[in-house]
């Protein structure tokens, strides 16, 4: 049971982080703060949310600690909403994962957050201190590399078939 949770943990600190070593220091540091805190916990939800939470706050605030995000004021671009499909089987997840964390630190937050672990706008907001503009905007551009990025990868996988 616990190996299943330290597994899900695992694979939420690599979205977040730039490689594995990254991620196996903010598994490290989750853990740390879970066990501090696990009489905080008072049975409302599920224990995995719980712990999830934690590991995603770990490692927005381990971001923010090593380097500021430089999240800047962006205008609005809402009407250039790029579709990614994650469910292509062309692509397998350690190719996604890698663009994923290829991505600038700013726009990787906010789609992890949104895209992969369904918060609102206006969550991420809050938790990373910009507005919900901004927050609409950076998505937009990772999902515009992202769809460059796999697009280009595409295109090398049929060139070599």
């Amino acid at each position: 049971m616990y190996q299943l949770y330290a597994d899900t943990l695992f694979v939420l600190c690599l979205k977040y982080s730039r490689n594995y070593e990254d991620a196996e220091d903010t598994l490290q540091d989750s853990f740390i703060v879970i066990f501090n805190k696990i009489k905080q916990y008072k049975y409302k939800g599920s224990f995995e949310g719980w712990i999830k939470r934690i590991t995603i706050n770990t490692a927005i605030q381990k971001y923010r600690k090593k380097s500021p995000l430089q999240i800047l004021k962006e205008p609005s671009i809402e009407d250039e909403i790029e579709e990614i499909d994650l469910n292509d089987t062309r692509f397998n997840i350690d190719v996604l994962l890698n663009f994923i964390q290829q991505l600038p630190d700013r726009y990787r937050l906010v789609f992890n957050l949104y895209v992969l672990d369904n918060y609102s706008h206006k969550e991420i907001a809050d938790l990373l201190k910009i507005s919900e503009g901004t927050s609409k905007s950076n998505l937009s551009r990772a999902r515009k590399i992202l769809k460059e990025k796999l697009e280009n990868y595409s295109e090398k996988i049929e060139k070599y078939n």
